[in-house]
């Protein structure tokens, strides 16, 4: 038996060792070797799509692909065959890494770092945002203090966020597909939208990217939202649409917005996002570094090897 690790990722081999299957690197930007085409496991992360869809033809013998991206679109989107195979995601791998982003994001837009350094570039002094400032000020988003955090997509991102959203005395909720506490958090189903939108300073959408949630952030939903309310959006990008947003922030009706993702990556150069008002641009960054990987893989491993459930299937 053979497993094939991507050298995309500085794994720890060593603590993979001694179970059955044999250890074996892979290039993922190429095809598989053909003296690894026999392999029964795949470890994936950042594959290109020709080297997935390659392996979905030739590798006959693959009965679990391990990705260690969050979502399985890229492996499913090859054409593997779920019903023969066995998916799992590196959920959970990326957590605390796109949690801290989406604080960052946060921060930057309360206190406008982003028009700091615009003002730094042209070698001026941007003195309308420093001095003496209102202190949380009604009608605008300054501060996590005290401010109406919603969070779309209440998974373990979002639970590795509330703490550091709570001890800087943000007020925060969720939304996700059932109505319940989590985590000491008063979540609501989709439902409650139209109640909490227009009670919140900020926004951050978590969501996966799926044909159920596919611009649901739409027109409509938008304007909802107080005018300063700013969107941050460390989910996918097919969750929001995006010509809305961008009217939405072109005719000051929001506060402005974060972006982490978008529909088309790269960001076009042709996109309003480059320069509507009041909008963070991050190039896909709040993720890409996941931590624990070598655990997810030996733990799913003895299960495979066990023939118990998988975690993270799809």
């Amino acid at each position: 038996m053979k497993l094939l690790y991507p050298t995309s990722l500085d794994l720890d081999i060593d603590s993979l060792k001694g179970f059955a299957p044999t250890l074996h690197p892979y290039d993922v930007k190429k095809p598989i070797p053909d003296d690894l085409i026999d392999a029964e496991i795949l470890v994936a992360w950042t594959n290109s799509p020709d080297n997935l869809s390659d392996a979905a033809k030739r590798m006959k013998n693959l009965k679990w692909i391990q990705s260690l991206a969050a979502g399985p679109n890229d492996v499913l989107n090859a054409g593997f065959d779920a019903k023969s195979i066995k998916i799992t995601t590196g959920s959970g791998l990326h957590d605390h890494t796109v949690a801290e982003h989406t604080l960052a994001l946060l921060l930057n837009a309360a206190r406008r770092f982003f028009e700091m350094r615009d003002y730094q570039l042209q070698g001026k002094w941007p003195a309308h945002l420093g001095g003496p400032q209102p202190d949380r000020p009604k009608g605008r988003f300054t501060t996590l203090r005290d401010a109406r955090v919603l969070i779309w997509g209440f998974g373990n991102i979002a639970k590795s966020l509330v703490p550091s959203l709570r001890g800087l005395g943000a007020e925060v909720k969720g939304v996700a597909r059932s109505t319940g506490v989590r985590n000491g958090v008063e979540v609501y189903n989709e439902d409650h939208l139209k109640d909490l939108l227009p009670e919140t300073d900020a926004l951050v959408m978590i969501l996966p990217g799926s044909e159920g949630t596919k611009h649901v952030l739409n027109k409509e939903r938008l304007g909802l939202l107080p005018n300063h309310a700013w969107v941050v959006n460390v989910g996918r990008g097919t969750t929001v649409d995006e010509e809305a947003l961008a009217d939405a922030l072109e005719k000051g009706e929001i506060g402005g917005a974060a972006l982490d993702v978008f529909e088309k990556e790269p960001l076009p150069e042709d996109s309003r996002f480059w320069k509507t008002p009041n909008t963070i641009v991050s190039p896909h960054a709040a993720g890409g570094r996941p931590q624990g990987s070598e655990i997810l893989i030996a733990d799913n491993l003895r299960k495979f090897l066990a023939g118990q459930e998988l975690k993270n299937v799809i």
